[in-house]
């Protein structure tokens, strides 16, 4: 006879307590529950817009549709990939390998390209390397500058985590440029160094701190003109500093914004 009482005081104490859910929800369960839907979605687009001659003509409107709706849910499926390999980093898993950065740096670029534009996109795609395609990238106000030593070094690392990193470098950039970004690959001791630049609205130095906590753009209003910030480049720190790296930032109010990667060429055994 006690039991409906029981149950409406335990109904209470979750209504009482409303953050008791996400306390309690399995988020790498629910992450790994969420990536087949948008899966299927993501195959469903492409599979229209690549086969009309089997699912028939689309007008422009349609077309342009589709490709902005593709565009969301692979910037979707790329945040799911982040909290899964922060969930991973942040248990001690990491799978290295040897693998040339400048060659992952131009693969990175064209995933980032395919999720924050349009036509670009589209035109990157039918290139294969960096050098085949610098000159449309100059033309849309993207320098890639590798030296010498970076283009040939290798490293040892876990490679999809240092591509979500720089990944989201570069996204971030793409963002807030007005109308260029600088992306720079240079080797100093046993260290692989990437500098992303944008000239957008910039951050002042007394807020460079927030940009890197969590949905802090939501709640500081003082820094609002660089919105956007928060899991993405929170992410992108704490997978740096779990591969022996970190991330730095120059900026001045106005003046855009630089970001400074540093990561080990070889993972310590101890990191892992």
């Amino acid at each position: 006879m006690n039991r409906p009482h029981q149950q409406d005081q335990e109904i209470a104490a979750i209504v009482d307590a409303p953050d008791q859910f996400y306390r309690e929800l399995e988020i790498q369960f629910l992450i790994h529950e969420l990536k087949d839907p948008i899966a299927i979605i993501e195959t469903g687009l492409r599979t229209i817009l690549e086969k009309r001659d089997k699912f028939g003509p689309l007008s422009l409107k349609q077309e342009n549709t589709l490709k902005r709706t593709l565009r969301n849910t692979k910037k979707t499926r790329s945040m799911l990939n982040n909290l899964l390999e922060i969930g991973r980093s942040q248990s001690g898993c990491f799978v290295c390998s040897h693998f040339r950065p400048a060659k992952s740096l131009f693969q990175i670029m064209k995933d980032a390209l395919e999720i924050m534009t349009g036509p670009l996109s589209e035109e990157i795609g039918k290139y294969q390397t960096e050098k085949d395609a610098s000159e449309l990238l100059i033309q849309n106000g993207i320098f890639l500058d590798t030296s010498s030593q970076a283009a040939n070094i290798e490293m040892f690392q876990d490679e999809i985590k240092f591509c979500q990193i720089v990944g989201n470098l570069l996204k971030n950039a793409l963002h807030h440029r007005r109308s260029r970004v600088d992306i720079n690959m240079t080797v100093e001791n046993k260290d692989l160094l990437l500098l992303v630049s944008d000239d957008g609205p910039g951050v002042d130095p007394e807020h460079q701190e927030l940009i890197f906590k969590r949905y802090a753009q939501v709640k500081e209003c003082s820094i609002v003109a660089r919105k956007g910030h928060g899991l993405g480049l929170a992410g992108a720190l704490i997978l740096a500093r779990c591969l022996g790296g970190d991330i730095k930032i120059e900026s001045q109010k106005g003046q855009g914004a630089t970001f400074c990667l540093m990561l080990p060429l070889q993972l310590e055994n101890d990191q892992g």
